[in-house]
Parts: C-alpha cells; sequence; structure tokens
C-alpha cells in the first residue's frame, strides 16, 4: 500500500479495516525518514522508540475492539520548540543541545490522547529567529521541491517533512509568519490560528504576545483536523481561551473577499502575483464577491514587529545562561564570565542581534521612542484590519514577497531575510488567524495563497481555503 497519500480518515479507516497495522504505518513512515533526511535534514531527532510505543498501543485498543480517537496511528512530526517528553528539545540552538524535555506541552498531551504518533522533532531556525531555517545550529533544512532552496522558516523542517512524505502531518509554532512561509514554499498546507486559541504551555518562547502552535498538512481538511484537536483553553496558559463555534452555515456566494492594495505594490514577484490573482480569480468565479481594500498602516508592521519581535526574545531568553538552561562554559573566572562565555559560545549570531536590538529597544531613555511606539503602530495595524473586516469577510494575499530563494543567497543581508515577513507579520500583531494554501507553481515551485480571518473564524479559513485547494488541483 502507499502509504504516502493517504490522508488522516484514509488512515482511521484503514486501521479499523485491518488492511495494515498503525506499527507498519509508523515503520513505513520512519523508513521514509531514514532514506530522505541525507538530502533533506528536517528532523534534528527521530523518535523512533517513542512511535513504536505509541503504534503498539494502537494496535492493542483495535485488537480488544476499543473505539479509535481521531488522530490514531497518524504520523505526526513536532517542531523542536515544543517540549515532548523524555526527548531532546532544542529548539535549533546549541545551547540546548543537551535539554530532555521534563514534560509534555499541552498540545503534545492533546496529540498523544488523540491517538498520534509522534516520529520526531523537527529542524528550525534558532529559537525561531528566521525564515529560512539557516540560523539552525544543525544546518539548513532543504526544499523537498529543489534541495538548493531554503525551505522556509523558522518551521522549515516541520512544512519539509510533511511535503517530503516522512510525516502525515505535523506541528510547527508562528511569530511573524513560520508557518505560513515554509508551507508555501513547501506546498503544504499551513495554518497560524487566532492568538490563544491554542496553549503555548510547553513552547519554548521566543515573542509570548506574538507565538501561536498551529498544524502543517497536506490538505486543509487534515489540518482542521489537527487543529481541532490542539484549540482550547488550557490552565496552565492564561492567554489562552476557548474559542466560540461558529453556527452560520457557508455560502460562497454571500463570501466576501478583501485584496489589500498594499499587498500587491512594488518589491512583489510578477510571476508570484500571477498566480495569487488567479487564485483569486477562481473563487470570484466560484460566486465570491472580490473588494479592493486598504491596509494603510502595513508599511510601518515590519518595523514594528521587529521592535517588538526582538524586546520579547530579550527578555525570554535571558534565562539561557549556562546555569540553570543551557550548555556551560568551563574554567570561567566567576559568575559574569560563565554568563559571558556560555552565551558569547553558545548562541548563533541571529539570536545574538535580536538580543542586542531588543535589549536596547527596552533600555532606558528609549522605551519610549521605539518599544512603545511599536504598541502604538500595533494598534493602529489591528484597527485598519478591525476596518476591513467590517466590509469583508476574508482577506486574500501572498504569503511571501518571492519564490523560496537559494540557501546561502540572503544569509549575509539579515534586512533582506526580514522583508521575507512582510505579508505575514501583520496577522501575528493584529492576533488574527491566516492559512497557507498552495494554489499553483512558478516552474517546481510552489506558491501559496495566504487567506486571514477575524479571530477565532478558523472554520472561515477552512470552508474558503478547501474550495482553493480544489480549484487548484
Amino acid at each position: 500500500m502507499n502509504f504516502e497519500i493517504l490522508s488522516i480518515k484514509d488512515i482511521t479507516s484503514g486501521l479499523i479495516q485491518k488492511k495494515f497495522s498503525a506499527v507498519e504505518l509508523a515503520q513505513s513512515f520512519l523508513d521514509t525518514i531514514k532514506n530522505k533526511e541525507k538530502d533533506l535534514n528536517a528532523f534534528i531527532e527521530v523518535t523512533e522508540e517513542l512511535a513504536f510505543k505509541e503504534a503498539k498501543a494502537i494496535d492493542e485498543k483495535i485488537k480488544k475492539g476499543e473505539s479509535l480517537p481521531v488522530l490514531a496511528g497518524v504520523p505526526c512530526a513536532v517542531k523542536d520548540a515544543i517540549l515532548v517528553e523524555g526527548e531532546r528539545c532544542t529548539a535549533g540552538s546549541r545551547i540546548l543541545k543537551n535539554y530532555i524535555a521534563p514534560y509534555d506541552a499541552t498540545v503534545i498531551k492533546k496529540i498523544k490522547n488523540a491517538g498520534a504518533i509522534i516520529v520526531g522533532k523537527t529542524n528550525m531556525d534558532e529559537f525561531g529567529m528566521g525564515g529560512s531555517t539557516e540560523n539552525s545550529a544543525f544546518g539548513p533544512t532543504k526544499n523537498p521541491h529543489d534541495h538548493e532552496r531554503v525551505a522556509g522558516g523558522s518551521s522549515g523542517g516541520a512544512a519539509a517533512s510533511v511535503s517530503a512524505h516522512e510525516s502525515v502531518v505535523s506541528l510547527g509554532e508562528d511569530t511573524g509568519g513560520s508557518i505560513r512561509l515554509p508551507a508555501s514554499f513547501c506546498g503544504v498546507v499551513g495554518l497560524k490560528p487566532t492568538y490563544g486559541a491554542v496553549s503555548r504551555n510547553g513552547i519554548i518562547a521566543l515573542a509570548s504576545s506574538l507565538d501561536q502552535v498551529g498544524p502543517f498538512a497536506k490538505t486543509v481538511e487534515d489540518a482542521e483536523i489537527l487543529f481541532n484537536v490542539i484549540k482550547g483553553k488550557d490552565p496552565m496558559d492564561s492567554t489562552s481561551v476557548e474559542s466560540k463555534i461558529s453556527n452560520d452555515k457557508f455560502l460562497i456566494s454571500k463570501l466576501r473577499i478583501g485584496v489589500p492594495k498594499e499587498y500587491f505594490a512594488k518589491g512583489l514577484d510578477p510571476e508570484v502575483e500571477k498566480v495569487i490573482r488567479d487564485a483569486i480569480k477562481k473563487l470570484e468565479g466560484a460566486g465570491a464577491h472580490i473588494e479592493e481594500i486598504e491596509l494603510k498602516n502595513t508599511k510601518y508592521a515590519l518595523a514594528a514587529y521587529y521592535i517588538i519581535n526582538t524586546s520579547e526574545a530579550s527578555a525570554n531568553l535571558a534565562r539561557f545562561d549556562g546555569v540553570r538552561y543551557g550548555v556551560q562554559a568551563k574554567e570561567t573566572a566567576d559568575l559574569l564570565q560563565t554568563y559571558i562565555r556560555s552565551r558569547g559560545e553558545s548562541l548563533g549570531p541571529e539570536v545574538k542581534r535580536r538580543i542586542m536590538l531588543g535589549t536596547y529597544a527596552l533600555s532606558a531613555g528609549y522605551y519610549d521612542a521605539y518599544y512603545i511606539k511599536a504598541q502604538k503602530v500595533r494598534t493602529l495595524l489591528k484597527q485598519d484590519f478591525d476596518n476591513a473586516f467590517k466590509k469583508v469577510d476574508i482577506i486574500a494575499g501572498p504569503v511571501s514577497p518571492f519564490l523560496p530563494f537559494k540557501i546561502g543567497e540572503k544569509v549575509d543581508d539579515p534586512l533582506s531575510m526580514y522583508l521575507v515577513d512582510i505579508y505575514t507579520v501583520p496577522v501575528n500583531l493584529a492576533g488574527l488567524p491566516g492559512i497557507s494554501i498552495p494554489v499553483g507553481k512558478v516552474g517546481n515551485l510552489p506558491v501559496g495563497l495566504q487567506l486571514i480571518a477575524k479571530p477565532f473564524r478558523e472554520d472561515l479559513l477552512f470552508e474558503t481555503g478547501k474550495l482553493a485547494e480544489q480549484y487548484a488541483r
């Protein structure tokens, strides 16, 4: 049987009908990982022992005639910033290369309870800082469609693992585009949920007011199933909430789609623009109403994002000092030298850059000029979206201004690298849900359509996404 083409529902059905066992399924995906990893580098750690333990438990349930949970036997990869008890969790950094997670993140508890088989921890930009996975201490993840190009970041390994059939679904984490960008570059579906829709308990934080865990999948339906497993209020995360499920019937003829003129300005690759406009045209042909809208403060989003991101990163990463967390430098003269050398030797250049920028932005005399001003811009951006959603139900546009770039092409130009986030960061700043749907290719390189909705209207993203997906086939 070709396990690569199976959806979540196919797996459940196959297990119930005893066409294959959970152990056979796990073995098949672990073999694929073994065969492809030397070329891809999507995984930091393959959790073979855990996978077989979980698969055997599913087979035992089937043997006893018990009902199967929704993710029973589904091979799932997990971004290496999410704690899985007893497994190494590095966040892509040398400073945590020996850190073993002491407990499961809430999302991991949920997918384990739902029967998922965790096949490994995936590669990422160090502490989530980057859009290409080139900032990983464990080397870059290569794009499954072209091994000379990046898979996107920071959740590049999680996206590549689904695209390369090393997993059926995976969990990533999105701070400024870290799910949607690699989903677009790797040609898979990637959802960044509403801020607070999914618990952040057990996630190694980058920027606490921006981070959100979400799913990667081959289809919108599979992403929806995984999202419904991981969402919900968690007493261990005070920012999480229970979202209300909409009972509105989805009608494409009543759907109003806004297209921001700012997302189609100078700098957008004309070939990417053509794929995106064609996808929007197909939705219009299906009955949706298309309207040009204005998000006038978009031009300030990137600057505001990188002040807030670096400021929160500076505070969150203070704990990795070689004392309680992280590799400790040896033979230092005093405590200060322990801090300096431990962080200096084990943190990568992008992490150091952002810590310094964030510490500067938060320092006395500059706090009001930078951090407070960035938060004011964030409020204006949110107001832009609020006003837009009075006229439209969904906002559509590109995920990235350009195609996946070659490995090493932008590594020495951080400002150019930051531009990859230009269409994704406003969504995080406003706390909105966004999804990337593969809708076409330029040559052999995938292009993702970004759909954005009001808070907790992931249902609209899924329904519209299913249509976009259908027309892209």
